[in-house]
């Protein structure tokens, strides 16, 4: 049987400002444009598609299909792949976060991350499937080590993306 969050009743956050989205959002391209090189790059997560997914479960009224798709268009572009390929992907991640989103949101950390991890093994699938029509050869099962720890940054990623919503507290009322 599943288990509730572990979260207080009486949390409520604050709004999520879009700018903020937008920023975390410019923020995991970047680093997702660092250059990695090896065994780290072996083992690089997709910062991009991992911040997709948190938006579209947290915020699918604020981030969605157009978040999901522009962002992949623009991680084809600074990446120099195929066009559209992230795009697509991205698009189908958000897709899933979106439906699950009430789903996962229910979940504990572990049992989300049991959730998160295929999502974004299946963004990888996408984009290798597309690059494999388009001719590249299989890049080997490390390939897929990225979703991995993608899954293991998840909560650190929860906790830091949640903490400009939470409220201020009141030294006089403490």
């Amino acid at each position: 049987m599943m288990q509730a969050r572990d979260v207080t009743p009486h949390e409520i956050l604050l709004p999520v400002r879009p700018a903020f989205i937008v920023f975390t959002l410019g923020t995991a391209l970047m680093i997702n444009l660092l250059p990695w090189s090896g065994w780290l790059l072996a083992i690089k997560p997709d910062f991009v598609a991992l911040t997709v997914l948190y938006w579209c479960i947290q915020q699918p009224h604020k981030a969605g299909f157009g978040t999901a798709w522009l962002t992949g268009l623009l991680m084809d572009i600074a990446d120099g792949s195929l066009m559209g390929q992230h795009a697509l992907a991205y698009s189908v991640l958000a897709y899933a976060g979106i439906v699950l989103n009430r789903r996962v949101l229910r979940f504990t950390m572990k049992d989300q991350i049991l959730h998160v991890i295929p999502l974004l093994l299946m963004n990888n699938l996408i984009v290798l499937a597309i690059r494999k029509f388009a001719g590249a050869d299989f890049p080997g099962w490390t390939y897929f080590a990225g979703s991995l720890v993608a899954g293991a940054l998840w909560p650190t990623l929860s906790y830091v993306l949640k903490l400009p919503q939470k409220p201020k507290t009141d030294p006089d009322h403490a």
